[in-house]
Parts: structure tokens; C-alpha cells; sequence
């Protein structure tokens, strides 16, 4: 045995949030937006999210990231949201009495919320967008610079012309009341 012989071991973390009462369909939603994220940007996202589901897949993952530091000793600076996956859970069925006696379903959803986190992704941050426009190449410049000095030129040169209403010659012939 060499030392080439070196290998990671990779963990994953999950938690579950079972029979959450809101709809599976509304949930997805939220946890869309997260899939991939490390685990802090997640949480920080979920915190703006005005939405019911936002609240509960947060307290979720907040599980998640306790549950790798408690009990797996894990870094949370390294996790990454692998997989926030929700399925529907039992729906309990009321019903809603409606005109002349009869009676109108109402279905109560619930959704279990599962969510793993691991490590073994590589965290990959985006770069900031303010830095874009400076980084214009000195030739773009330069040709944007020449644009636009000969649509002013050909703007000045048109102004110096006088209109056809301005000479005399288009006036209209004004009419007199004998």
C-alpha cells in the first residue's frame, strides 16, 4: 500500500419534517429554489421568502445543518443542499355544507419534507455583476466611442439646415376675406 491510496469519505446529513400541513404542490416551489445551494446561502434565502413553505423547509434544513454539526462533527461551511425533496403525505378529507343540503369536499393536504445535505460537493460562489461593466475591452471602447461621434455629427449637421416650414418660399399662401 502506497500513499496513493487516500480517499474522502463523504457524509450526508438529512432531516424530515413529516405530515407538514401545506400542500406538496406549494412546497415544490420553495424547495426548487434551493436545490445545489450550500447550506447558508439556502438558509439566508429562505429567510425572504414570503411564502408559508419557506418557513417550514427553513426549519428543516436548519435541522439538517444541526444534526451534521452535533451529531457527524461536520463543518457547515462545506455543506451543500444535495437534494430538498417534498411527497405528499395523507390528506384528510371535510366537507363544507353547501345549498339545499348538499355538501362540498374539502381536502386538507399534508407533505413530508425531506432534505440531505453533504459535503461532498464543491462549493462554486458566483462573482459579483458589479465588476462587469468595467471590464470592457480598450478596442470595444474605443469603437463605441467612434459610434457615437458620427451619429452627433450626423445629428449637428442636420440642425444647421433649416426646416422646410422655416423658409419662406414653404409658407402657405395665407388667404384674404374680401
Amino acid at each position: 500500500m502506497t500513499g496513493g491510496d487516500e480517499r474522502r469519505h463523504y457524509m450526508q446529513v438529512r432531516s424530515t419534517y413529516r405530515f407538514a400541513r401545506i400542500s406538496a404542490f406549494k412546497a415544490r416551489e420553495v424547495t426548487r429554489e434551493i436545490q445545489g445551494l450550500p447550506a447558508s446561502d439556502a438558509l439566508d434565502l429562505l429567510r425572504f421568502v414570503p411564502k408559508k413553505a419557506a418557513g417550514l423547509v427553513r426549519k428543516t434544513l436548519a435541522s439538517a445543518v444541526a444534526n451534521a454539526e452535533n451529531n457527524n462533527n461536520l463543518n457547515v461551511a462545506n455543506l451543500v443542499v444535495q437534494e430538498a425533496v417534498i411527497g405528499e403525505g395523507p390528506t384528510a378529507k371535510r366537507f363544507q355544507p353547501k345549498a339545499r343540503g348538499s355538501a362540498g369536499p374539502i381536502r386538507k393536504r399534508t407533505s413530508h419534507i425531506r432534505i440531505i445535505l453533504t459535503d461532498e460537493i464543491e462549493i462554486k460562489r458566483r462573482e459579483k455583476n458589479a465588476g462587469k461593466k468595467s471590464k470592457k475591452s480598450a478596442g470595444a471602447k474605443a469603437t463605441t466611442a467612434k459610434a457615437t461621434k458620427a451619429k452627433s455629427d450626423k445629428t449637428s449637421a442636420k440642425s444647421a439646415q433649416p426646416t422646410p416650414a422655416e423658409t419662406p418660399a414653404a409658407a402657405p399662401p395665407t388667404e384674404s376675406k374680401e
